[in-house]
């Protein structure tokens, strides 16, 4: 076989392989929608599908531009698809928490979490990590809230999580920023990570590539 087709065939094979994993992180990266590189996050986000339980660990990788402006992270919220719901507080049943933490403070709720700004009207949360007394989404304190550099860690669980996987889950997140340089605040969303299904597809394509080369490389014999 060609190098080539040996390659080809690598990298198929890693492809199915990392597709056909159970339980696997999937690292997403965050940026406002108003403020682009000034809000940003990255997000390890783990789903168990036999226990309906998500981790997820968020750091705040929001750049500080000038004095006082530090993007702080204040609300964390997830839409379950499809986008919305008939009712205020979405899907509920969660139970979430936050990992022992020195330097933030989240409250989790699955109640009714308020709008989202910046544009996202249909959105309701079906459950998030607030902080500060008002419990909205929209709101929060930047004190006890996330500043550049820093990370958290959080667990939720619920039966409602049934039937969704794990690229839909994560891809759910709203993240909220204040204390932003030049908007005051805005709203952080993520860059798609793909299905399972559609890295066995590519992989599945690959191997299939890898053949054909094959046959050619013979024939020409």
């Amino acid at each position: 076989m060609s190098r080539f087709g040996k390659l080809v065939l690598s990298l198929a094979t890693l492809l199915v392989l990392a597709g056909a994993a159970t339980v696997r992180a999937d690292t997403i990266t965050i940026s406002g929608v108003n403020s682009g590189q000034a809000s940003t996050a990255t997000v390890v986000c783990n789903f168990n599908s036999q226990t309906n339980t998500l981790t997820i660990t968020i750091t705040n990788t929001s750049a500080i531009t000038s004095p006082g402006s530090t993007s702080t992270i204040t609300g964390i919220g997830y839409d379950l698809p499809p986008l919305g719901n008939a009712s205020a507080s979405g899907l509920n049943g969660f139970t979430g928490t936050q990992a022992p933490s020195l330097t933030s403070n989240f409250n989790f709720s699955d109640a009714d979490l308020g709008n989202v700004p910046a544009g996202f009207n249909n959105v309701v949360l079906d459950f998030g990590f607030t902080t500060g007394p008002s419990g909205n989404f929209a709101g929060g304190s930047p004190n006890d809230g996330l500043l550049p550099g820093e990370s958290a860690s959080f667990t939720v669980t619920g039966a409602a999580f049934t039937g969704f996987t794990e690229a839909q889950i994560c891809n759910a997140i709203f993240v909220r920023f204040q204390n932003v340089p030049g908007v005051g605040s805005d709203v952080g969303t993520p860059g798609q990570i793909p299905e399972p299904s559609s890295i066995l597809l590519l992989g599945s394509s690959l191997v299939g590539l890898g053949g054909y080369a094959r046959r050619r490389l013979k024939l020409r014999k």
